[in-house]
Formats: C-alpha cells, structure tokens, sequence
C-alpha cells in the first residue's frame, strides 16, 4: 500500500470506531474504502471484521460505567449474540453474496422504523407486562431470539447491526437509551469476535489492512465513547435514524 492508501484506511478506521460505538454501521465506512482500494470483496468484508474487533472493545470499555447492574442481562443476551455470531459468519463462508441482497435493505428499514416507533411500542409492551409483573431485567421473552437473529446478520455483514439492536432493546428492555447503548456495543463486540476467530481459521485475511483499521477503530472507539455518552436520548435517537436511513439509501444504491 501506498501511504495515501495507509492514511486512508487508517481515517476509515477511526471513522468507524467512533460510528460504531455511538449507533453501529461503520462497516458502511470501512468497507467501501476497501473495495475501492482493490481488496476483493470477500477478502474486505473479512479483513474489516477482524480489524473492528479492537474498536468495539474500546466502545464497550468507553461506557462501562453504562453497564454496571447489568450483568445477568449481559450473561443472557451474550450466548444469542454469539451463537448468531458464528452462524452469520458461517453463512458468508458458505452462502452467494447475493443471498442477502433482498433482505439486508428490509432489515435496516425494519430498525429504522422501530427506533423511531420505539417509545410508544415500548410503553405498550411495558403495560402489558405491568399487568404480569412486569418485564424481566433480561426483557421480554422475544428478545434473546432478536438478539440471536440481529447477531446472525452481524456475523455475515455487520453494518447497521446496532441499530437492529438498539430498535431490540429499546423496546423490549426497560431501561434508558444510554444503557442500552452500552449493553449494544458489548452485544457487537461478541458478534464481531467471534466471527473474526472463524474468519481467521478458515478465511484469507489480509492482515496489514485488518491492522490499519484495528489502530484507526481504537482510537474511533474512544472518541465514540466520549461523544455518544453526552448525547440526549432524543438526540441520539435521531443520530441512530439518520444512520440507519444512510445505510438503507447506501444498500438500495449499491
């Protein structure tokens, strides 16, 4: 690579660790760059999972005063997340890239719309639980499945999972929308690592990139962390809608 490339993969990086840790979908950063650069596409999508790793791990650490109490939450949610993980990496593996192309666009569509119904389907969902109780800390019993499906498309793809996840847990979980926040980039982090690991067995990384992008998403993680963790609740809300109508304007493009 040449040092314009060096510095432009690098910028992507940094790019997508600040995206990702504040709503998701920085591989609509990474990705692209990388494809313009010449690494084929599988190879791309690879190399860039792998290289977000670190980036969501500094996300995750950036909100962890978001994530006390919320430990048996995390242990629950964690084993869809991962199990979904190595299946959507598993699919990439063995699936047409053009498997996906019908149903990525409506997943992204179907997150948007659900962060922007979120409040209003959330208080339903919590009336109607009030009656029972109330909802377990985990939240509602169709979470965990959610969890696992979002965690399937992450491992296979993984741009705009945080918004599938933030629309998730933003109305079937009872809490504020910063802790869903953290509880989202631990949730991400478990995707991408495990599917890395299967990437690096069975896959062809291209590991100068995959390292470009770790140091960029690292330094991105931190600066996410900073920023997102300031931001209103309706104001993040609306930084996760914009992306997320980003990234479907960027699908249907493409």
């Amino acid at each position: 690579m040449t040092g314009l490339e060096i510095a432009a993969v690098l910028l992507a990086g940094i790019a997508a660790g600040t995206i990702n840790t504040v709503v998701g979908s920085g591989t609509l950063i990474t990705f692209p760059t990388l494809l313009a650069l010449g690494v084929p596409p599988v190879t791309a999508n690879v190399s860039n999972t792998v290289g977000l790793v670190p980036g969501s791990l500094s996300g995750a650490v950036g909100y962890r005063r978001e994530l006390a109490g919320q430990r048996s939450r995390l242990l629950r949610l964690a084993s869809a997340s991962l199990l979904g993980g190595i299946a959507g990496a598993v699919l990439l593996l063995v699936l047409p890239a053009s498997a996906f192309d019908a149903i990525v666009p409506v997943l992204i569509g179907i997150g948007v719309l659900l962060v922007i119904l979120g409040p209003a389907i959330q208080r339903r969902v919590a009336a109607r639980h009030e009656a029972r109780g109330g909802l377990p800390d985990h939240g509602a019993p169709w979470v965990w499945p959610a969890v696992a499906g979002a965690g399937v498309y992450g491992g296979y793809f993984g741009a705009a999972q945080g918004v599938l996840l933030m629309a998730i847990l933003g109305i079937g979980v009872d809490d504020d929308l910063q802790r869903h926040n953290a509880t989202k980039n631990v949730l991400a982090l478990l995707v991408n690592a495990v599917a890395a690991v299967v990437f690096i067995v069975v896959a062809d990384v291209d590991w100068p990139v995959a390292g470009l992008i770790a140091v960029g998403s690292v330094i991105g993680g931190q600066i996410g962390a900073g920023v997102g963790r300031r931001l209103p609740a309706a104001l993040l809300r609306a930084v996760i809608v914009v992306v997320g109508i980003a990234a479907l304007v960027v699908f249907l493009r493409g």
